[in-house]
């Protein structure tokens, strides 16, 4: 059996993300989103689009989340909801030219208010961070299948 030496390293995760939201959304509110709403343009620009499904798993967004977060942006004409050409039981997401143009106005703003937090670690601290974390990730990613 494992010792309980994981303990730390989930309470410094759980810790991390919070400090990351915390200081993420002051920014994302600033610009009058909400973080899911940042969350979904982010994930949708630069892309072709994608359908419901694809957008809550690259999300953090529950998918009873999803839904009321999209009508919401449908409403300020930043997101399409359109039938799926090849299959009209699916729906396909994109953002209108609208969001388009917030994406590409508001991205680069969000990574130049991150940049002072990732500036103060070195790029090995940044690669190693990257690193560990995707070792990580790998291992919930393995268990999981395994469940499946």
């Amino acid at each position: 059996m494992l010792s309980k030496k994981f303990l730390p390293l989930l309470r410094e995760l759980s810790d991390t993300f919070q400090a990351f939201e915390i200081y993420s959304a002051s920014h994302i509110r600033a610009i009058g989103l909400t973080p899911p709403q940042f969350d979904i343009i982010a994930t949708l620009g630069n892309t072709q689009g994608m359908s419901p499904k694809e957008l809550g798993e690259k999300t953090l967004i529950t998918k009873g989340t999803l839904t009321g977060v999209m009508d919401r942006l449908i409403d300020k004409g930043l997101v399409s909801r359109t039938a799926s050409a090849t299959d009209g039981r699916c729906q396909h997401i994109q953002l209108t030219p609208q969001g388009e143009q917030l994406f590409g106005r508001i991205f680069p703003e969000h990574l130049d208010h991150l940049r002072p937090v990732f500036e103060r670690l070195s790029e090995a601290e940044i690669d190693a961070l990257t690193s560990n974390l995707g070792i990580l990730r790998n291992a919930f990613d393995q268990v999981r299948a395994l469940q499946e």
